[in-house]
């Protein structure tokens, strides 16, 4: 039963948003089958803020069916129709996708038996009292027990797509749609979006040159140009001088490994989808890049014994990992095929469990805090007994679930409960970050593991000199830099504060007159570590606006009687006010802002405010 305390601290218990958006894609497809009979259907799984479907249909969608089509959908969810899962032989299966031109859905259920798998998971759409069969779909779900569980959706665009991202393959339209739990928040993201569109970190990154993505390279893999690398890399350093005060050990790990290891972990059966096909080396063994850093960590730990006393052992890297998600889940910086993650794993004993996860949610406050991020909360995701995704006993997850309640009840966030959301091997915790616009992001994911130290056979020595299990909790406050900076650019609008700004300081001479002294300042300014620069061509007028249009926080501009005075002329982008400053008390003032990591506010003006 639980305490007055916990119901107070939850806010809600509901079904996974992922789940349910899931489900919505499953019922899209009803929609579209039932409208054109002769549609192909593809792949149709859930996304950050919605779901989409990929199909074939001759003649194409066009974008004025949406409305039919998101109607029938609400039909559908009104008849609360019951989601029953079945499998099918893989053979039979194959036979039946046959019988009805599913081309697509025949093609991935050959791969899979070539995988080795022996069925195929099903789901049919039924009435209540199962009288009548509405629609098949292969499909892993999970999915809700009815469609009447299923939030506000509403459907957006039609876009083109390729089969499995292939621009070789056959040509597809991907139907998208939007869903969260009520309509007052699907109506709020709507707005949302429309102030995102000044924000989106894909048109300010190309503006601000931060990153860049080549068809050269590859879609999903980040370039980080000059100025990105300069915010990436302060996020590091502050986080790794943080750790290193917090307790953590660094260590460093390759990003390929022999495929034995995730069997080890059991990613490859149940995460082979989202990482890259393997390498074949010259002594036939198969190496895959890692997706995650877990188990390099997990072999670190077990190379030689470990006493309680060496306990909590933290390992942190910001190890580079790979992914290979969908090309159409892809999105400029926030979802990506290479990350680099602020990766740690705690080893502890069970008596210190909970309070680790403590202070790894305590760390999130910190980072977030000094971030000016002022709304954020955690969702813990827990498994349906019923499905057969997940691993480990009955007792461990009992365990497990309930230390990770405790740590997050003690810690007095707000934080909400979501079913059938767990990784395989135990229970998570998302933490959800909004953005000054109010938009939301799954910011890491933080977990108390006890399945992976018996896979791995982790042990140590406990007082009594007995052999024991440690707790592994899983934390990643920062996330990967990719996301992370993709929030912080929409969250400062590219605005960034002075310690995380490409540029710190510009400085504007007058006329040619002045740039010796600009140059003088400029060396003093590098001297004492500061990103400045001098932009001397084009009118002052003209390179005003160009500082101002980069968002750097100081302009300082200088003339003739800054150069008698040997003062600076200080402009603040946040606040827009301009003042006369004496050089070593600007320099005192600009060192203090970037050492305590100051957030300044934007000043709105009458612009802002229409």
């Amino acid at each position: 039963m639980e305490s007055s305390e916990q119901t107070k601290t939850i806010s809600k218990e509901r079904i996974s948003l992922s789940i349910q958006r899931h489900s919505a894609a499953h019922i899209l497809a009803q929609a579209l089958k039932k409208i054109r009979k002769n549609v192909k259907l593809a792949i149709g799984p859930d996304t950050e803020n919605g779901f989409f479907y990929d199909v074939l249909v001759d003649p194409p969608l066009k974008e004025e069916e949406l409305k039919e089509i998101e109607k029938l959908m609400k039909q559908i969810k009104k008849q609360k129709q019951y989601f029953i899962r079945f499998y099918m032989p893989i053979d039979q299966a194959i036979d039946y996708l046959r019988s009805i031109n599913e081309d697509f859905k025949v093609e991935l259920a050959i791969e899979l038996k070539n995988q080795g798998e022996k069925e195929l998971s099903f789901y049919k759409n039924v009435s209540f009292d199962g009288s009548h069969e509405y629609f098949i779909d292969m499909c892993n779900g999970p999915h809700v027990e009815h469609t009447g569980q299923i939030g506000a959706f509403k459907l957006k665009s039609i876009s083109g797509a390729y089969w499995k991202g292939n621009a070789q393959g056959p040509q597809l339209q991907r139907v998208y749609g939007y869903l969260f739990e009520t309509e007052e928040e699907l109506e709020q993201y709507e707005k949302m979006m429309e102030e995102a569109k000044k924000r989106d970190h894909r048109k300010l990154g190309m503006e601000l040159e931060l990153f860049a993505i080549s068809e050269k390279i590859g879609p999903g893999l980040i370039l980080w140009l000059p100025k990105g690398f300069i915010i990436k890399e302060e996020l590091e350093k502050w986080a790794k001088e943080t750790e290193e005060q917090w307790g953590y050990q660094r260590v460093t790990t390759p990003i390929i490994t022999k495929e034995s290891l995730f069997y080890t972990s059991e990613h490859l059966p149940h995460y082979k989808e989202y990482m890259f096909p393997p390498m074949e080396l010259d002594d036939k063994e198969k190496y895959y890049l890692k997706p995650m850093n877990c188990p390099f960590h997990h072999t670190i730990f077990s190379l030689k014994p470990r006493s309680y006393k060496e306990l909590p052992l933290r390992l942190a890297e910001f190890g580079i990992c790979h992914r290979y998600e969908e090309s159409g889940a892809l999105f400029g910086l926030m979802r990506v095929r290479s990350m680099t993650m602020n990766d740690a794993h705690i080893y502890c004993t069970e008596e210190q469990a909970i309070e680790e996860f403590l202070r790894v949610i305590e760390l999130h406050k910190y980072y977030y805090n000094v971030l000016g991020i002022k709304s954020y909360w955690m969702e813990l995701a827990l498994r349906n007994p019923k499905n057969n995704k997940y691993h480990g006993n009955e007792e461990m997850w009992q365990k497990a679930e309930a230390m990770t309640r405790k740590a997050m009840e003690l810690s007095g966030l707000d934080y909400v409960v979501e079913h059938d959301g767990a990784a395989f091997y135990g229970p998570k915790v998302d933490f959800q970050i909004k953005s000054s616009i109010g938009r939301v992001f799954t910011a890491s994911t933080c977990q108390l593991d006890l399945f992976m130290p018996e896979k791995f056979d982790l042990k140590y020595v406990d007082k009594n000199g007995n052999f024991q299990r440690p707790v592994c909790i899983h934390r990643s406050p920062l996330g990967t830099h990719e996301r992370f900076v993709g929030f912080l650019i929409e969250h400062f609008e590219g605005a960034f504060p002075t310690w995380l700004a490409p540029e710190q300081i510009r400085i504007l001479p007058v006329g040619e007159a002045y740039v010796s002294y600009a140059n003088e300042l400029f060396n003093i300014f590098k001297k004492n570590h500061l990103r400045v620069s001098i932009e001397i061509e084009e009118t002052l007028a003209k390179r005003i606006r160009n500082s101002e249009k980069l968002k750097i926080p100081y302009m300082i501009v200088v003339g003739e009687k800054e150069k008698q005075s040997r003062t600076i002329n200080v402009r603040n982008y946040f606040t827009g006010q301009q003042k006369e400053w004496e050089l070593q008390s600007f320099l005192a003032y600009i060192k203090e802002e970037i050492q305590t990591k100051r957030i300044q506010e934007k000043t709105k003006n009458k612009t802002d405010k229409k």
